[in-house]
């Protein structure tokens, strides 16, 4: 449970920093472009504006379910190697 938990932990995190980096470049947008111009735009800025800001700012919780995942993957391939020397 603990690895779903850093995943959903992050996940929210990196869905919070999208939608208030949105809000800010909507913001912007309606206020130079003016409210009938597409949205297009803003979409695609505010993803990368927020995929780069979540390099830095994200890292601590990424790290942290970074290490659950590789803890995880250790403990199943440690128990399959017991298994194989078990059938030899």
């Amino acid at each position: 449970m603990g690895v779903v938990k850093e995943f959903a932990v992050y996940t929210l995190m990196r869905l919070l920093l999208f939608v208030a980096v949105l809000a800010v470049v909507l913001g912007l947008w309606i206020l130079v472009f003016g409210e009938e111009s597409s949205l297009l735009w803003p979409l695609v800025v505010s993803f990368v504006l927020s995929g780069v800001l979540s390099v830095s700012l994200l890292n601590r919780p990424r790290e942290a379910f970074a290490r659950k995942v590789e803890s995880r993957a250790q403990r199943a391939a440690s128990r399959f190697e017991e298994r194989r020397s078990a059938e030899d």
